[in-house]
């Protein structure tokens, strides 16, 4: 039952990311191909775990270790994303990221014990040519308990960092990536092209899905790209035409020539692009470009 509810849990995990890497994740840089490692090898671990149910006592033993290092890592992973960043990418708080941290520790938890487990009566220790094999298989009770604890303390501090985590993410947008008001626009050239940023000089983007009267980001979306919010001015310098749109909630959104506006809390800097054709929420993002 362990071993399947271990398994379970790795390839559980790894059906999250899978979905998050094909519903847009795929498009970071960096970002994208450590989430397509991380579903082949939880896939992997998970059915190592279950292949080792019928085998020597140190294969499976070894398998739930590797499975247990795992679904830790892969936590550690999320956690620093969300802290600090990984890569130029900071995670925000979502459903699927909670629900993926839970599993994980879960996963650790399960797959921990699994591996310090005394072997069943009658078991093979790892074959009669396997005399280091037996070790494993037979780990001393004051060691194995010692050890069951440690991995206990482990799965509990797991969570709390989780917890804690989730609590502080999603904070308001920060400050260097805060909006500007409608007569603080303007461009700056990125890569050769002239693109629209807010007051401080962020990069200005626009979403696929929207429309010149309704924005379609909301919840976690908006917390990935805070909103330009202000009002319109009356002779903006531009070229374009700058308008508002009221958001659910009744704040103004600024629009450029019937582009909703947004930050991207990517761009840690002026003059950064990172969410230029990024497929991401649900939608292809892109920098608004101005021509003169």
């Amino acid at each position: 039952m362990l071993r399947v509810a271990g398994a379970g849990l790795l390839i559980a995990a790894g059906a999250i990311h899978l979905d998050l890497y094909l519903t847009g994740y795929r498009t970071i840089p960096v970002i994208g191909w450590l989430f397509l490692l991380q579903v082949i090898a939880a896939f992997a671990l998970g059915l190592a775990v279950l292949a080792t149910g019928g085998r020597p006592v140190l294969a499976g033993r070894l398998a739930a270790a590797g499975g247990a290092g795992f679904a830790l890592a892969t936590l550690g992973g999320y956690l620093l994303s969300v802290w600090t960043g990984l890569f130029g990418f900071r995670e925000v708080r979502t459903t699927a990221g909670v629900v993926a941290g839970v599993i994980e520790v879960a996963a650790f938890a399960v797959l921990a014990f699994l591996a310090l487990a005394p072997a069943r009566a009658g078991a093979p220790a790892g074959g009669a040519a396997a005399t280091p094999a037996r070790f494993p298989a037979q780990i001393p009770p004051a060691i194995a308990r010692a050890a069951a604890t440690t991995a206990a303390a482990l799965a509990v501090a797991a969570l709390v960092l989780l917890a804690v985590a989730v609590a502080g993410a999603s904070p308001p947008a920060p400050a260097a990536t805060s909006t500007g008001t409608g007569t603080g626009l303007k461009t700056t050239v990125i890569g050769g092209t002239t693109v629209l940023t807010n007051a401080r000089g962020f990069t200005l983007y626009s979403f696929a899905p929207d429309t010149p009267t309704t924005s379609k980001c909301y919840g976690s979306c908006a917390a990935y790209w805070p909103p330009v919010t202000g009002t319109a001015p009356a002779s903006p310098s531009l070229p374009g035409r700058i308008g508002t749109i009221t958001r659910t909630g009744g704040s103004r959104q600024l629009t450029y020539n019937g582009h909703p506006l947004y930050t991207y809390i990517g761009d840690t800097a002026p003059g950064q692009a990172k969410g230029n054709n990024l497929n991401l929420n649900g939608g292809l993002w892109q920098e608004v470009r101005v021509s003169r």
